[in-house]
């Protein structure tokens, strides 16, 4: 079997979807594996590298398309390499299924059996390929650093000759994986945290991490899906969250928030009455900004100042952790792939696997995700 890795032409992109260690484990169970030229620089990974773990380099997209069984990607394969894939290939990378109907229709019309990494179900058995949690650890991680690096506070409390300077007061907004791993960092850096979030489930996480939780008198039915994610509300109980947030909001130095609904648009939860009145020199970034944003005065990709407060909508937090952020997104792929190809050497893809169900896309020249039919 060929597995072939392309290079990202996505903007802001800068990881790659395997690495030499991960390539050596496909080579040493039977795989060949190619991958384009320049594949690996924005993770500071050479062409050296990868034929070192025994890949072999490929000159452009064209050549390794013409011969790869599996392209694997970071992002959505574009129009001219959809073309390039032989008929019947498979791919696997982050689609974006929901937001790009075009690019389903196109892998569906070439014959290419698809899987999207966003889609891989949250189940026990999926947990290595979990490619959203992975990368959503990376994202609050890095949005706390870019808040660090924008504020004009010390984070932890300092006490020096000429007196004591209190810590930082971070407000986290959406206890998912990203905000865990952001109340962690801030307290790390010894901010005080307070953390928000519609689901009951997320407070003993957050108050685990060391930070203070507030969530609003909801039930858990309400709250969140079979899967664990939020669930959306209405406009009336998206007010009361603002009016809950703002009073802590007023006094924060940080606000940093990641809530998402699954194939919506991201709720609006600090309006720009709220922004007014924090003080200046605060600082909010913005993690659902590539979903329409949780602050109204968010700009994806851009850093604004807005009444004294910076306001961050970072683009692919991700890829601003090239070398960390590609190791383990390939290990995700890598598990994946292993799924699909138990012993390296041909694909063996069980249509009634819960996994495969749950992330296939496109197979044998129809739209077979339930969720995207309409779009084929």
């Amino acid at each position: 079997m060929k597995v072939g890795i392309l290079k990202e032409r996505t903007q802001y992109e800068r990881r790659v979807a395997a690495v030499p260690e991960t390539i050596s484990k496909m080579v040493k169970a039977g795989t060949e594996v190619l991958v384009e030229t320049g594949a690996g620089d924005g993770s500071f990974i050479d062409d050296k590298a990868f034929e070192a773990a025994g890949a072999r380099i490929c000159p452009d997209a064209a050549s390794l398309l013409a011969e790869a069984e599996v392209v694997i990607k970071v992002n959505r394969p574009g129009n001219e390499e959809i073309a390039g894939m032989k008929d019947g290939a498979v791919f696997v990378g982050f689609i974006g299924a929901a937001a790009n109907p075009e690019t389903v229709k196109a892998l569906a019309g070439k014959g290419v059996t698809s899987f999207a990494m966003e889609m891989v179900p949250r189940i026990t058995r999926a947990q290595r390929m979990d490619a959203l949690s992975t990368m959503s650890t990376a994202a609050g991680y890095k949005a706390v650093l870019l808040a660090a690096n924008a504020c004009g506070r010390f984070f932890p409390m300092l006490t020096t000759a000429v007196g004591s300077v209190p810590p930082a007061k971070a407000i986290l907004i959406g206890v998912g994986v990203a905000g865990l791993q952001a109340i962690a960092t801030a307290r790390r850096l010894g901010a005080v945290v307070t953390a928000f979030d519609t689901r009951p489930a997320a407070g003993e996480q957050a108050k685990s991490l060391g930070a203070e939780f507030v969530a609003m008198d909801v039930d858990h039915s309400q709250a969140e899906d079979a899967g664990g994610y939020a669930k959306e509300q209405t406009e009336d109980f998206y007010k009361q969250e603002q009016d809950l947030i703002r009073k802590h909001s007023k006094d924060a130095d940080i606000v940093i928030t990641t809530a998402l609904i699954p194939g919506k648009r991201a709720p609006m939860l600090i309006t720009e009455e709220m922004v007014k009145e924090m003080k200046p020199g605060s600082v909010i970034v913005d993690l659902a900004v590539e979903m329409g944003g949780n602050c109204v005065l968010s700009e994806l990709g851009k850093e604004v100042v807005k009444y004294g407060v910076t306001v961050i909508g970072p683009a692919n937090l991700p890829s601003g952790l090239p070398v960390h952020s590609s190791l383990l997104y390939a290990k995700n792929m890598l598990a994946f792939l292993n799924l699909i190809s138990p012993d390296g050497k041909g694909l063996n893809i069980d249509l009634a696997d819960d996994i495969i169900k749950g992330s296939m896309v496109t197979h044998s020249g129809e739209v077979t995700h339930p969720a995207f039919k309409k779009q084929g």
